[in-house]
């Protein structure tokens, strides 16, 4: 649709929260919008005007907006590169042993290093299912992410009332816990392990993630990093904590963190989920 040109409006980003006059929906500050000088108020930029008509409520993206966010893959890059990893492997050892070479991928096993993408990949994809089934007005999802500039990606956003959560998927195996170090005589320092497995480098990968959203949302509050274990070894009461603003949790307690109430009306849930959605493209 081309926009209608009107002399007293304005393309801008907005330094104050508005709601469009056009469909009604809450417009956050930094986002883009249209301003009327005359009428001092806003609009979304896809609520267009026809010519010599007043301007109408337009379609809402449940109801069909071509403008619809695209929600992205749950997984979507890890799948890829496991399938990419295996088909390369299978080339290599075909064009070595031409007479040999089905019977060897037959009785051999796929290195750890290409099946760790598939365990990946399966975490993602049953996470994402799950917060799909969730989503609502209120409950947003972007999936598979693409951070531009870089090669990484983020496994899951979700936008909600209660605000914007990135979300890391992970299938391992073990207990997840806090081992703290120090906090005395010497520096404190948190471990993140499952089993016996250090992986504190995962939280850090978070931390990283978060900070890419709220460069975006421009709210530090807002935005929280989270852990999901989807098979972890989780006891019956308690086992969630918080590691340096990451909390780390099993998937029903994320489900109840994303139901929470919270400041933020359905409009704003909608406009913040087209912002992050706009600026993090899917990771195809």
């Amino acid at each position: 649709m081309t926009e209608v040109p009107v002399p007293d409006e304005k393309h801008m980003r907005l330094r104050y929260a508005g709601t469009c006059r056009a469909c009604g929906v809450d417009l956050p500050a930094r986002t883009d919008a249209i301003y009327q000088k005359s009428t001092k108020t806003v609009r979304c930029v896809e609520c267009v005007p026809a010519p010599s008509e007043p301007e109408k409520p337009q379609l809402s993206r449940r109801e069909g907006d071509p403008t619809e966010v695209e929600p992205g893959v749950p997984g979507g890059s890890a799948r890829r590169e496991f399938e990419r990893r295996r088909a390369s492997r299978e080339q290599r050892i075909r064009v070595k042993h031409p007479r040999l070479g089905g019977l060897i991928l037959a009785l051999g096993d796929e290195p750890q290093s290409t099946t760790a993408w598939d365990t990946g990949a399966i975490g993602e994809e049953r996470l994402g299912a799950r917060l799909n089934e969730y989503a609502s007005d209120s409950i947003r999802v972007l999936h598979d992410r693409r951070i531009p500039g870089s090669r990484a990606n983020i496994d899951h956003i979700v936008v909600a009332r209660s605000g914007v959560y990135v979300v890391d998927a992970k299938r391992y195996k073990g207990r997840p816990t806090l081992k703290v170090e120090g906090g005395v005589l010497r520096p404190r320092v948190e471990k993140l392990l499952v089993g016996r497995r250090d992986c504190t480098r995962v939280v850090d990968s978070v931390r990283k993630q978060v900070e890419v959203v709220r460069g975006i949302v421009e709210d530090d509050r807002v935005v929280h990093g989270v852990l999901c274990f989807v098979e972890a070894d989780w006891p019956l009461i308690g086992g969630s904590f918080v590691t340096r603003d990451v909390d780390v949790l099993w998937p029903k307690k994320l489900y109840a963190k994303l139901s929470a109430d919270g400041p933020w009306s359905t409009g704003q849930v909608r406009a913040l989920h087209r912002l992050l959605g706009g600026a993090l493209p899917p990771a195809h």
